[in-house]
C-alpha cells in the first residue's frame, strides 16, 4: 500500500526589498504614492505585494476606498519590518564607517527657532566638511520633533525646551533669550524695559500650543504667579515665528519671541526688542536623541560636529 503524501505548508519567507516596498505602502496608504517613493511602476509594486502575501500566506493590505490599510497580519509584519530595515541601514552605515567612507543621509529635526534660524547655517558648514553626507532637516514645533525622534523617524533633534520624556537623552547646546518684539513705530520702541503689568494690557500674539517658545514664556511667568498666559489680551495664536513677526509688523499686537528670530528685522530697523523688567528670560536649546536606539555612525558624526560648535 502506497503511503499517503503529507502536504506541508511552505515556510514563510520574504526579502528586504519586498519589506521596504510594503512599508512604503503602509506609511503612504497608497500604491501609487509608494511606487513614486521607491522608483517603481505601480503595477510592479502591486505585483511585489501580491508575491509577498503569497510567500507569507496571508492578506497583508486592505483597500478602503482610495486608502490602503494593513490587516492584523500586516500590522504585525510592518512592526517587525521597520526593525529589520533599520538594522540593515545600521549595518550598511557601520560598514562604511569601518571602511572610512563618510557618505549617506541623516534626518535631523529642529523646533522652529533652531530649525529656521540656526541649523541651516550649521548644516552648510557640516556639508563643507563632510560633502558625502546629505542632511534632511525637518522643522516643526517642539512636541512634533520630540515625537518624531521617539518614533525613530528622526535620529536627532534640537528643541527649545527641556524634555520630560524619560526615553529622551538630552544635552545643552546654545543659549537664547526671549524678548518682547514691537514695531519701531510702537511707543515702547524707545524703551529698554517694560513692566509685566503694561505687557498684560497690550494686545498680545501667542505661539501655538506645543511651541518651545510659548512653554518657556509660561515657565518664566509661573515665577510671577501667572497661570500660563491667563489675563493677557490675546488677539491671535499663530503657528510660526515668521507668522508672529508678520502680525507684529501689521500692528496686530506685540509678542514674546526668541532674540535670534528677530535679528534680521532688528538690523533692518523694522522691529525692536524690549526686555521685561525683573524677568530675565534666558533659555537653552537642547540636542535630543532616543536612549533606546543606537546612534548610527553618521548621527554620531553630526552630534560631535554640533557639540564642537558650542
Amino acid at each position: 500500500m502506497t503511503p499517503k503524501k503529507r502536504h506541508t505548508r511552505p515556510s514563510i519567507d520574504f526579502d528586504l526589498r519586498q519589506l521596504e516596498i510594503f512599508c512604503k505602502v503602509v506609511e503612504l496608504k497608497s500604491f501609487s504614492r509608494a511606487a513614486e517613493a521607491v522608483y517603481l511602476a505601480q503595477a510592479s509594486v502591486s505585483e511585489r505585494i501580491a508575491t509577498l502575501e503569497a510567500m507569507v500566506g496571508a492578506k497583508l493590505l486592505d483597500r478602503l476606498g482610495r486608502t490602503v490599510v494593513p490587516t492584523a497580519a500586516g500590522e504585525m509584519l510592518y512592526k517587525h519590518a521597520l526593525s529589520l530595515l533599520e538594522l540593515k541601514r545600521k549595518v550598511c552605515l557601520e560598514m562604511e564607517d569601518f571602511l572610512g567612507i563618510k557618505r549617506g543621509e541623516i534626518r535631523v529635526g529642529g523646533s522652529t527657532i533652531p530649525g529656521e534660524y540656526i541649523l541651516p547655517r550649521i548644516i552648510g558648514k557640516f556639508h563643507r566638511e563632510f560633502p558625502g553626507i546629505s542632511v534632511t532637516l525637518i522643522v516643526g514645533d517642539t512636541q512634533l520633533i520630540e515625537s518624531k525622534v521617539t518614533e525613530g523617524r528622526l535620529e536627532l533633534g534640537v528643541i527649545g525646551s527641556r524634555s520630560s520624556n524619560p526615553s529622551i537623552h538630552q544635552q545643552e547646546l546654545w543659549e537664547d533669550e526671549l524678548v518682547v518684539a514691537v514695531p519701531t513705530s510702537h511707543p515702547w520702541a524707545k524703551k529698554k524695559l517694560v513692566s509685566i503689568e503694561d505687557l498684560v494690557k497690550e494686545p498680545f500674539i501667542v505661539r501655538e500650543q506645543g511651541s518651545g517658545t510659548l512653554k518657556m514664556f509660561q515657565d518664566h511667568l509661573s515665577g510671577l504667579g501667572f497661570t500660563g498666559i491667563e489675563g493677557f489680551k490675546v488677539v491671535a495664536s499663530l503657528g510660526s515665528s515668521t507668522a508672529v513677526k508678520e502680525g507684529i509688523k501689521s500692528g496686530l499686537g506685540v509678542s514674546v519671541l526668541s532674540e535670534r528670530a528677530v535679528e534680521t528685522e532688528v538690523k533692518a530697523g523694522i522691529l525692536k526688542p524690549v526686555k521685561i523688567k525683573g524677568l530675565p528670560m534666558k533659555r537653552k536649546f537642547y540636542l535630543i536623541q532616543d536612549k533606546r536606539r543606537e546612534a548610527s555612525p553618521l548621527c554620531r558624526t553630526m552630534v560631535d560636529f554640533l557639540i564642537k560648535g558650542i
